[in-house]
């Protein structure tokens, strides 16, 4: 008896365990941890800490973790701890670094087509970026195809914003005035191009050597839109700044496609619609956030320039006139395919 009363107590001891085991994984965050079974994954971009894009990047690692229960987990590096765009795409690419909130218009060194949507003018207002920047359109698809022959997924967009140019020397009201001006430009031919063509001396530097060449003079000014101006501190050193709007910029939600085919199917779905649900939010709340930079700047003593709908009707003719320039960089039937799409939308 005292022999079936040990085997007993030792059937009811492995019960209880395996019981306490079922009853711990109610909690998947708990039992992914405890088990080793957590995926780390790393996120880099350039944008500035606590700026629209970066609050964007957190909130997407925050949703992966919550939609996962603990099982993916990702560290945010802004600001340029990983290196500037170009180095992030390379590494993506490589497999060396996992994510990125990228500007796909600054890597023309790796593909001359991510700066195809940086061509002059595309775009005027919020309402046409919308419907040629976002969706099934000839930008979004190309940007998408792009980056994947580069080993990078797509999960989403985000909004950089109209450009503008801020400088130190003087208000530029027309195009006559951008001429002599010594202008940091990404590394776009498209936007490069645009500048050369008034008569500006573009030059291409990494993002994170710029405040210290607007500083020390090296360059007069910057072509960048009114968030990551102000976000930068670069009315700091720029008093001038003109509201362009010579280009329409958005960026790619990108993931090493190695590390995206790692995944389980149920994963790479959380993924895709964490990435459409931030894609949403930071359009918005970027939006939101441009209207607050105006008085920013004027509070910075920055004389702020709105050109009137004439003086921009003579910077987008000028713009435009420049399109079939590029013909031999981006191709001629891709140009007249966004045309066509252009002419569409504008009926």
């Amino acid at each position: 008896m005292k022999r079936r009363w040990k085997i007993g107590a030792i059937f009811l001891a492995i019960c209880m365990l395996v019981l306490t085991a079922c009853s711990g994984n109610e909690n998947d965050t708990e039992a992914a941890s405890s088990s080793g079974e957590v995926t780390k994954l790393r996120l880099g971009h350039i944008f500035p800490t606590d700026s629209v894009k970066d609050q964007a990047s957190k909130l997407f690692a925050k949703r992966i973790e919550e939609e996962t229960n603990g099982a993916i987990q990702i560290s945010v590096f802004p600001a340029s701890q990983l290196g500037g765009d170009e180095v992030m795409a390379q590494d993506i690419s490589r497999g060396t670094l996992d994510m990125s909130f990228i500007n796909q218009g600054s890597l023309s060194g790796l593909d001359s087509l991510l700066d195809f949507h940086y061509l002059p003018y595309i775009v005027t207002s919020y309402e046409q970026a919308d419907k040629i920047f976002y969706g099934e359109g000839v930008i979004p698809k190309l940007m998408v195809d792009t980056l994947a022959k580069h080993n990078m997924t797509t999960l989403g967009f985000f909004e950089n914003e109209f450009r503008g140019v801020s400088n130190s020397n003087r208000k530029i009201e027309k195009v006559e005035d951008l001429k002599g001006l010594k202008l940091r430009v990404p590394g776009s031919q498209a936007i490069k191009g645009f500048f050369e063509e008034a008569g500006s001396q573009a030059l291409v530097m990494p993002f994170n050597e710029l405040y210290l060449a607007l500083q020390q003079g090296t360059v007069d000014g910057q072509d960048n839109g009114l968030l990551l101006t102000g976000d930068s501190k670069f009315q700091e050193v720029n008093k001038f700044y003109t509201q362009l709007n010579h280009v329409y910029a958005s960026g790619s939600i990108v993931i090493n496609t190695s590390k995206f085919n790692s995944l389980t199917p149920e994963q790479q779905e959380i993924f895709k619609a964490v990435g459409e649900e931030v894609q949403a939010w930071q359009i918005e709340n970027n939006r939101e956030a441009t209207k607050n930079y105006i008085k920013m700047f004027e509070d910075a003593g920055v004389e702020v320039t709105e050109l009137t709908e004439e003086q921009i009707k003579e910077f987008q003719e000028f713009g435009l006139s420049q399109w079939d320039n590029y013909e031999s960089t981006y191709g001629a039937d891709l140009i007249q395919s966004l045309k066509d799409e252009l002419a569409e939308i504008n009926k």
